[in-house]
């Protein structure tokens, strides 16, 4: 058993195919199966079930992508350290994002003050709903996730701050009052996004035990405010995550009554063992949080 049949198994799990991993590797289709037949062999079980062009793991293929991914997890963190000894040259770094909050508000500044910090680092970006990001984090597909704060299950660093919003159609009834309660929401159709915030927003409904008349569930939040700014149904997101310029003057926003803060910040599973380019990361980060550099991804910046 070697690093790279671990490796090469790794990325035909979770690309679902031995074409992909080959073309994202730079090798041959036939190398990418005889290192997956191998460390089969190796195991004595089947890792990988091949079906209609797909690969997808099976039981013991998902236990043992979980192992994986702890060792190759750590032999980085090993190749890190060593560069971390030459002046961190060379590295990867994993980061799990979701949504305008994140992605198009947060990461931008960070990346750019990383980069110029350590230019030899790779650096990958993987995007989707909150939760999910966690859930790449937790499974060491990622090695920083940004998160909703507080979250004990993780080492945190905080990074800005904002609220959630109603978001209603302009000239809409509820649009005349400062503030808007959920109660009075599910009254109305309500679209639902599934990025970002969304699990949150779902969260936000159940603990008040109000169930909000959800006719549309949206992919984006971009087709959450066009839904809204259409007349077709109100929603709820965070501020952050609107445009800094707004696409359409169809929706309004209001804050909700009671308030509803959201922090949010970067999360990393174990920081003594987190890799020195994680580490360097979420210092950084931290340090452009108390230096002000984060302001502009403030809401209203």
């Amino acid at each position: 058993m070697t690093l790279t049949q671990l490796e090469i198994f790794a990325l035909v799990a979770e690309m679902q195919g031995f074409t992909a991993a080959a073309v994202r590797l730079g090798i041959s289709q036939s190398g990418v199966s005889h290192a997956v037949r191998e460390l089969e062999r190796e195991l004595g079980v089947e890792l990988l079930q091949r079906r209609q062009g797909r690969a997808e793991p099976t039981d013991i293929g998902l236990q043992t992508l979980e192992r994986v991914r702890s060792i190759l997890g750590l032999a980085e963190a090993m190749r890190q350290e060593a560069a971390d000894a030459r002046g961190l040259r060379r590295g990867t770094l994993r980061i799990g994002s979701f949504g305008p909050t994140s992605s198009l508000r947060l990461l931008p500044l960070l990346l750019a003050g990383y980069r110029h910090e350590h230019p030899g680092i790779e650096v990958y970006v993987d995007e989707g709903p909150d939760e999910l990001a966690l859930q790449w984090l937790q499974a060491r597909r990622v090695d920083i996730a940004f998160a909703a704060l507080p979250d004990a299950r993780f080492a945190t660093c905080p990074l800005v701050e904002d609220q959630m919003v109603a978001v209603l159609p302009a000239g809409h009834a509820l649009a005349a009052r400062e503030r808007v309660a959920l109660a009075d929401l599910c009254a109305e159709p309500f679209a639902l996004t599934g990025a970002g915030s969304g699990e949150m927003v779902s969260r936000l409904f159940l603990a008040e035990r109000l169930r909000p008349d959800v006719r549309y569930r949206c992919g984006q939040l971009l087709s959450t405010l066009e839904t809204v700014a259409r007349g077709d149904a109100v929603s709820v997101v965070a501020e952050l995550s609107l445009p800094s310029r707004r696409c359409a003057d169809g929706y309004v926003t209001r804050p909700l009554q009671p308030e509803v803060r959201r922090q949010v910040g970067l999360a990393m599973l174990d920081e003594e063992r987190a890799s020195p380019a994680a580490r360097a990361f979420m210092a950084m980060a931290a340090r452009l949080r108390r230096e002000g550099g984060l302001a502009q991804a403030q809401p209203g910046a």
